[in-house]
């Protein structure tokens, strides 16, 4: 028998692209690839690249190039690639092919001629989102029957995926693209208009995952509010996740990418009474002020937003509520920092990401004027990190006491109580031992930073 072919996949970004990477190992195992990890001798390095900022961009050629000293070839994937295509290959030899998300179905024909040193071209770049019908009406065809690759939707009710890495918790895509047009985001132009995947397809690879071993699911879109839409019924979702908590073996499933613009009172309810659904609501603000949000071409103001979490908190007080928000955008005045700082204190944030304003690449904020200079961009970045720093540890202080369940997915008893996602948020170091996937329920001890420890009270193993 002649030997496998050995391959390597990298994976830059964001947990959708560990989603997407995990269906091209899928591809590739079935096509008699050997995958292997990172660092071990290798035939291809296959790299998933992110584009979404300039420094993921940086991250992902420094990989590129880390990957072509190994004396392997390389070969391009993923969000810059899609992004930027052409371009990517001309400014970077070193990579032996630029390969966009259509090139997915036939990852191991193109890897193939890579080997055999069969020239493959480089992907071309378009506007995705003209892709599809824009109409969500337009686009009740399943997605398996598009003429258009999409990542992470492989397979229908078959799940083509290999997990690359173990552990209790695993990611689980819900839908790809995104149809808002907020100013500073480039995202739509290079993954495209929004397409849900059927409730069924989603089923099925949870209860994969489940079988795999994952005892928590981490849904992700690049939208998750507008899942379904395009299927005729903007409520799935509110009917798929207690059919996803339901599974055997799965005890807890979180949501994220939520669009504080499209939350709406019935999934609310959903998100904090429903058994083994996190009470946990992954919210990007971006700002609070409304003159700034309206040039973001978003929705919104501190009080409707204020509002909008008190109406999570009524139901689940210890809900956990994580955002993400841009300082230094053209035209900000120093009322707009004041204004986004009074809603940061009052809200309440158990975690909170705070960015400067950059161009990105064809997006409307690029031509907008009144452009701030980056000293003061840096500035506000330094300031409204060190208060979101402050108030995030003090919100981590109010837990202290605080009954919760820890799923142990690390060394030395660390886990992730309810209200932590993985990557993103803190953690809750367990005294004692416990085993990698034990869901532990105890009682919020100490508080250090974001972080918690605690003590056990209960173990489900």
């Amino acid at each position: 028998m002649p030997a496998r072919r050995r391959v390597s996949l990298t994976t830059l970004g964001c947990a959708r692209n560990e989603v997407d990477s995990e269906e091209l190992a899928g591809r590739l195992d079935a096509a008699g690839w050997e995958l292997v990890p990172d660092g071990a001798a290798t035939d291809v390095a296959v790299v998933n690249t992110c584009g979404f900022v300039e420094s993921a961009k940086k991250d992902s050629i420094d990989t590129l190039l880390a990957a072509s000293d190994t004396g392997a070839k390389v070969v391009a994937v993923g969000c810059l690639a899609e992004r930027y295509g052409e371009q990517l290959a001309a400014q970077l030899p070193e990579a032996d092919a630029v390969l966009g998300f259509d090139a997915y179905a036939d990852l191991a024909g193109h890897l193939q001629q890579v080997l055999d040193g069969v020239p493959v071209p480089s992907h071309t770049p378009g506007d995705r989102r003209r892709l599809l019908p824009l109409s969500p009406v337009a686009r009740q065809e399943p997605a398996a029957q598009l003429d258009v690759g999409l990542p992470g939707h492989a397979g229908g009710p078959a799940v083509v995926r290999r997990r690359l890495e173990g552990g209790p918790v695993a990611p689980l895509k819900l839908a790809s693209g995104c149809d808002r047009r907020c100013s500073f985001c480039a995202i739509p132009s290079f993954r495209g208009a929004f397409v849900s995947r059927r409730p069924s397809d989603v089923v099925a690879e949870a209860r994969w995952l489940a079988d795999a071993g994952v005892r928590e699911l981490v849904l992700v879109s690049e939208n998750s509010t507008s899942y379904g839409k395009d299927l005729g019924d903007l409520r799935l979702l509110e009917q798929l996740l207690p059919a996803l908590a339901e599974l055997d073996g799965i005890d807890r499933v979180r949501l994220s990418y939520l669009q504080p613009a499209e939350m709406r009172p019935s999934l609310v309810e959903v998100l904090t009474t429903t058994p083994g659904v996190a009470a946990y609501f992954d919210m990007s603000f971006q700002h609070s002020a409304p003159a700034v949000l309206r040039r973001m071409r978003r929705f919104g103001d501190t009080e409707r937003f204020l509002d909008l979490l008190a109406s999570v908190r009524d139901l689940a007080p210890e809900a956990g509520v994580r955002s993400n928000v841009i300082v230094g955008f053209p035209g900000e005045t120093e009322a707009d920092v004041d204004e986004l700082e009074r809603f940061l204190v009052a809200a309440r944030l158990d975690a909170v990401g705070v960015f400067g304003y950059s161009d990105e690449d064809g997006t409307e904020a690029e031509g907008l004027p009144d452009h701030l200079a980056q000293e003061v961009v840096d500035e506000r970045v330094a300031r409204l990190s060190a208060l979101a720093e402050e108030l995030t540890a003090q919100r981590a202080e109010e837990r202290v006491g605080e009954v919760v369940e820890v799923l142990v997915d690390g060394p030395e008893g660390e886990g992730r109580a309810a209200h932590q996602a993985p990557e993103v948020d803190g953690t809750t170091t367990l005294d004692g031992d416990h085993a990698v996937g034990a869901l532990v329920r105890a009682v919020v001890t100490a508080s250090e930073g974001v972080d918690l420890h605690a003590t056990a009270v209960l173990a489900r193993v």
